[in-house]
């Protein structure tokens, strides 16, 4: 048995979902684990604390910037670590404040692994904030594991002694609940209208002004296209404002239930995100068989491999032109699925992350 403390910050999705997997995976295989985190997470990483062997949850509230409860955050991450033989953070500042606890004890510490989940963006000083605090982690964790390519060199530039590419599968979704000539009557479509679905939280990195724009451009191709966005965020009311503006056949969903019947039903499912790590709607959507057109951003190649059409990240025009062509061709449309499925059937799973992990947990 191995006592493992899994650490997370604020997050409001794939990083939540991947720490609950992780979570679950080593408490079924006898592991005693605790995920530390912000109070409001209990539920969505650990929502088997109250069975007994369950995962236990412990509050540590880190914040998504530098906040004065930094030193309580430390203090207890200390504390809960003193009962772990491995230490496993996930994101930047939980795997700083993670390695700056684990680091000050003396006497015998755990292994100290972070996962990185997203590449810093924003303005020069969020920039230097996130150069200060990869040294950090580089430097001070056994072990470095990115969700991409990209960010398993930047941890090697920064000067991590082991870094190597994380295994983030999608968790299982239910299978499509009905027909997809049912759901898409349900969504008002007609026979012979064109359906491109996007899920994504409504959020900068997502890419959605490069999506209001190409279904705009696409549209003059494809005059009865319909291209529906399944997600909440920030940016709704900005994005429905622009597709409004634009005439863009853009219809925003909201946060939906029924992800699996929307991709199964749709001709394309497309993801226009600026950056991402192992995309987890893409994974879904290729386990579905779906015809996927995707940007080319951080490891989406890693994913889809041969079997999504790839354009380049913000270009509109080629995002659009890409949608159209897949949209013109059932030929090319039924070779895209055949190939999805395929490719999902090599994508890692939760077997895969447990085996990985125990190896890099026992060093």
């Amino acid at each position: 048995m191995t006592r493992v403390l899994q650490v997370l910050g604020s997050s409001a999705g794939g990083v939540a979902r991947h720490v609950e997997q992780v979570a679950a995976a080593l408490a079924a295989a006898g592991d005693r684990v605790v995920v530390a985190g912000p109070a409001g997470l209990a539920d969505v990483v650990a929502p088997s604390r109250a069975e007994p062997g369950g995962v236990r949850f412990a509050a540590v509230e880190i914040a998504d910037r530098p906040h004065a409860s930094d030193l309580r955050a430390v203090a207890r991450l200390a504390a809960l670590a003193r009962e772990a033989d491995a230490v496993h953070a996930h994101g930047l500042r939980a795997g700083a404040l993670t390695v700056l606890a684990v680091r000050s004890r003396p006497g015998r510490r755990p292994r100290v692994v972070v996962t990185l989940h997203n590449l810093p963006v924003g303005g020069r000083a969020v920039r230097a904030v996130s150069a200060v605090l990869g040294g950090v982690v580089a430097r001070g964790a056994d072990v470095v594991l990115g969700v991409s390519g990209d960010l398993v060199a930047l941890a090697r530039s920064q000067g991590a002694r082991a870094a190597d590419r994380a295994l983030v599968p999608a968790p299982a979704r239910p299978a499509p609940a009905q027909d997809p000539a049912a759901t898409r009557a349900s969504l008002g479509l007609e026979p012979g209208d064109d359906l491109v679905v996007t899920v994504a939280r409504l959020a900068p990195q997502k890419g959605l002004d490069a999506l209001v724009a190409a279904a705009a451009l696409a549209a003059d191709r494809r005059p009865r296209l319909r291209w529906l966005v399944a997600g909440d965020g920030p940016l709704h009311d900005d994005l429905a404002a622009r597709a409004a503006a634009t005439g863009a056949p853009v219809r925003l969903l909201g946060r939906r239930g029924d992800v699996a019947d929307l991709m199964a039903a749709a001709d394309v499912v497309a993801s226009t995100a600026v950056w991402e790590g192992q995309p987890l709607a893409v994974q879904e959507a290729l386990a579905l068989g779906a015809a996927v057109v995707a940007t080319d951003a951080g490891g989406t190649r890693e994913v889809t491999g041969d079997a999504a059409v790839l354009v380049p990240v913000g270009d509109s025009a080629a995002l659009a032109g890409a949608v159209a062509d897949v949209l013109a061709d059932d030929d090319r449309r039924a070779g895209l699925r055949t190939a999805a499925r395929a490719r999902a059937a090599t994508l890692p799973t939760a077997a895969d992350v447990l085996a990985q992990l125990r190896g890099v947990y026992a060093g």
